[in-house]
């Protein structure tokens, strides 16, 4: 791709960000729930581009696995605020199927898509394997954590807030000790040549890229909110159910600018960035984001979110856990293994939409 198009389509995607003010409008006038809704999710669209442009120019400045960090924690803003509202509106089962979409969206489709982006142009690509296994068993205590609550509420019949919090808290410590493992004690572990960015990241210097991406979190929180807002109606009109939207739909949406990195770093040869991208939002999804919101839920909410979900969705994190462990055993990957990784989530997907 030449620069010139290059441009051009940065400037199609930045084109988006027309929807914010239209969005808006159309929100405060009342207009129709479907073009309130179509209007937001297209805001958000253009929001996240810009995400994803500034934390790439951040993230060229730093190591790996604190870029694929920053790469998480901004694109799981959007998770957050749209989770957070969504609790507000009493929409508790969109939220639990939101998580377990994002944390199998991001092993199985962004991992996926990744590794087909990067082996259509590498034979094959190679990554950091102690950073694969340390994510994947990361991945397994999490998913221990997730079912625990649940297997309480089928043996007793009810379930028990203070186990929730209890849960939550002993996963937000691991995720921290996890940090401090990575980025202090073993960090040497984890270090790769960090690479150049692209010359469309350097539109942007430093200093500028850091106010975009706080301003551009706000304006998350800001569209997040009409978002939820306009899901309700759809809900009861459409009859699609909250389990199917927040799976699919918020899942893909809120993980645009991860997965948007991770093809550009897979498709410069560096498929552990890329990786650790994936793994690094599921992981901070099921640790962090989780956490924080049974916290939240209990001190704002009423304590509408616990960790009880729903035996079809804790099998498809299971499943995701598990295969995630296979990724990483060996180090090496190409692009078939992307297609067999984006064919299960398909399969997930499918699987939910009948139920």
């Amino acid at each position: 791709m030449t620069k010139q198009q290059t441009k051009i389509k940065l400037h199609v995607l930045d084109a988006f960000l027309f929807f914010i003010p239209v969005s808006l409008v159309f929100y405060y006038l009342h207009v129709h729930y479907l073009f309130t809704f179509f209007t937001t999710a297209l805001a958000l669209a253009g929001i996240t581009h810009l995400m994803a442009e500034a934390t790439a120019v951040i993230a060229s400045k730093v190591s790996n696995t604190i870029s694929a960090l920053l790469n998480a924690t901004f694109g799981n803003a959007i998770e957050f605020a749209v989770a957070f509202f969504a609790l507000k509106s009493g929409l508790v089962e969109l939220v639990k199927a939101s998580i377990t979409g994002s944390i199998i969206l991001n092993v199985l489709f962004l991992i996926g898509i990744a590794m087909v982006a990067g082996g259509l142009r590498y034979k094959e690509q190679k990554f950091n394997k102690e950073s694969a296994g340390l994510a994947s068993t990361m991945l397994i205590i999490a998913v221990v954590g997730l079912a625990l609550p649940t297997l309480y509420d089928m043996v007793v019949g009810k379930p028990a807030p203070a186990m929730n919090l209890s849960v939550s808290i002993i996963l937000g410590i691991v995720y921290l000790l996890s940090l401090l493992y990575t980025l202090g004690t073993h960090r040497h572990l984890f270090t790769v040549e960090r690479q150049p960015p692209d010359d469309h990241h350097q539109r942007w210097s430093l200093k500028l890229a850091v106010p975009v991406l706080v301003l551009s979190t706000a304006a998350v929180a800001l569209e997040s909110n009409i978002l939820v807002n306009t899901i309700e109606p759809i809900i009861m009109n459409t009859g699609i159910s909250e389990a199917f939207i927040g799976l699919i739909f918020i899942a893909v949406l809120t993980n645009v600018p991860e997965i948007a990195n991770a093809i550009t770093f897979a498709r410069r040869n560096n498929m552990t960035l890329s990786l650790e991208i994936g793994m690094s939002s599921a992981l901070q999804i099921a640790l962090f984001v989780v956490p924080v919101l049974v916290i939240l839920s209990s001190a704002f909410v009423g304590g509408s979110l616990d960790l009880v979900f729903a035996p079809f969705e804790l099998v498809a994190v299971l499943a995701t856990a598990m295969i995630a462990n296979y990724i990483g055993s060996d180090g090496v990957c190409h692009w078939v293994e992307g297609a067999q990784l984006i064919a299960v989530y398909l399969l997930i997907g499918v699987a939910f939409y009948f139920l």
